[in-house]
């Protein structure tokens, strides 16, 4: 955990201008197990310290790999000094961003520096299980990852704080070979916020949820191919998370909407069906945390809910406090930095769809031919909403009834029209946790939803 050395530091901010000095810390470490044999041993480390000072609306950034009470006030006097040359080479004012609401968060977990030594025997130990219970597998790897920042946050007219984000994750892949003789595969992550001894303490609950994904493995090895075209699918919870993500959610940052995405347009208006109700959820979402909860953002802005899509209406956008500011609302605290050398960028935290009222076993059974599409391998989308994913465990739905696995194939569309489709919506949300984001900078984020029925175009052979 990060030595608080920042706080003592606001005594050196110019009154005259908006400071965020921040220290920050960030850890990853990867373990590989392929086939029984250790391949990757990897752990990393970077800490520093940067400042951000706006004068009249225009910021100087500043940052140095390297954290000491000196360091911090070298790197305030550079941003300070830039944001001074920047504003007066400036052609016409600006109005400074409003101030927010103080107070001070503290750290909701530890950073727990777990021996390397201990997670290398865990993977040994889940893959000793695998080949043990599984000898017909054709490959089996087993990673773990795990990456934290620790952050210490001072701002002259905001909100300040201490926050740590850890977690840590178990993958399991898994391939065989399927009834043509090719090899089929699939993978799922296990783990979540929190260090080692939070997710992974007891081994053994891992098991029944590895026995589930070969028993998926074997169904895909008698698999077929998707007959393509438009088709009504169920897209399960961590399908519609992704595209909650990567095709609505990049959309209504509001860079990007400056930039010229197509939620500019639209704001106001009808882009999903009124059953559809999207939130970018800070900390809590259905009276329990979020999969990664966000307390605090990079400019000192207290976290709190960001609603983008209300009963099928576009309601607004992600904001820093430079766009609040230009569009006249409110910033939630989505402005957020990888590492002590990046300026915060809008991106989002934990976004979601929100459940309905059917049951999962009520939509199979109202669709007479289509497709239920559980996880996906990859995706990718441009601010025009238009979309791809690659679709890695499906399954047939006949006359209301789950079917053959589907053999690798991907969805396609443009989320605004896909999401008008929408006419059934369960009642569990499904989330994942596990991925980054990658808009210039890397970022974790939380992404889920519930199964949702929807027409959409699907690929075949």
């Amino acid at each position: 955990m990060l030595e608080d050395i920042i706080t003592r530091q606001a005594a050196y901010f110019d009154s005259r201008m908006q400071s965020v000095l921040r220290g920050h810390e960030n850890r990853s470490r990867r373990v590989s197990i392929l086939k029984g044999n250790l391949v990757q041993n990897v752990r990393s480390e970077s800490r520093g310290i940067s400042a951000r000072v706006t004068k009249n609306g225009r910021h100087g950034f500043s940052s140095v790999a390297s954290y000491t009470e000196k360091d911090a006030r070298t790197v305030l006097q550079a941003a300070t000094d830039n944001a001074l040359f920047l504003d007066s080479r400036a052609e016409r004012s600006r109005e400074g961003y409003p101030p927010l609401s103080s107070g001070r968060v503290e750290p909701h977990r530890l950073i727990v520096d777990t021996e390397q030594k201990r997670i290398i025997e865990a993977c040994k130990t889940v893959d000793a299980y695998i080949v043990a219970k599984y000898p017909d597998l054709l490959s089996r790897t087993v990673v773990y990852t795990e990456d934290s920042q620790d952050k210490i946050i001072v701002s002259s007219d905001a909100a300040s704080g201490h926050v740590t984000y850890p977690r840590c994750y178990i993958y399991v892949m898994m391939s065989a070979q399927s009834r043509s003789g090719a090899p089929v595969e699939l993978f799922k992550a296990f783990g979540g916020a929190g260090s080692f001894d939070d997710n992974f303490s007891e081994l053994t609950a891992l098991y029944p949820r590895i026995d589930q994904l070969y028993t998926h493995l074997m169904h895909k090895t008698e698999g077929v191919y998707a007959e393509a075209g438009n088709r009504t699918v169920i897209l399960g919870g961590m399908m519609g998370g992704m595209l909650a993500h990567e095709a609505v959610g990049h959309t209504v940052e509001a860079d990007l909407v400056m930039g010229g995405s197509v939620a500019g347009p639209n704001l106001g208006k009808q882009v999903a069906s009124d059953m559809v109700t999207l939130v970018d959820y800070a900390s809590e979402a259905f009276g329990k945390p979020v999969p990664l909860p966000v307390y605090l953002d990079d400019e000192g802005t207290l976290a709190k809910d960001a609603v983008l899509i209300r009963d099928g209406i576009l309601t607004g956008y992600m904001n820093s406090r430079e766009s609040a500011r230009l569009f006249g609302v409110e910033p939630c605290g989505n402005a957020r930095a990888w590492n002590y050398a990046d300026e915060p960028l809008i991106r989002m935290r934990n976004t979601c769809i929100l459940p309905g009222t059917h049951t999962l076993e009520e939509m199979i059974a109202s669709i007479d031919d289509g497709y239920y599409l559980i996880d996906s391998s990859n995706g990718q989308a441009d601010l025009t909403g238009e979309f791809m994913f690659g679709v890695s465990l499906g399954y047939e739905i006949k006359h209301g009834k789950l079917g053959h696995a589907l053999l690798d194939t991907t969805v396609s569309g443009i989320a605004f029209d896909m999401l008008k489709t929408v006419d059934m919506l369960s009642n569990q949300v499904t989330w994942s946790s596990s991925g980054f984001c990658g808009k210039k900078q890397p970022m974790p984020v939380g992404m889920g939803g519930p199964d949702m029925r929807c027409r959409i175009t699907i690929g075949g052979r």
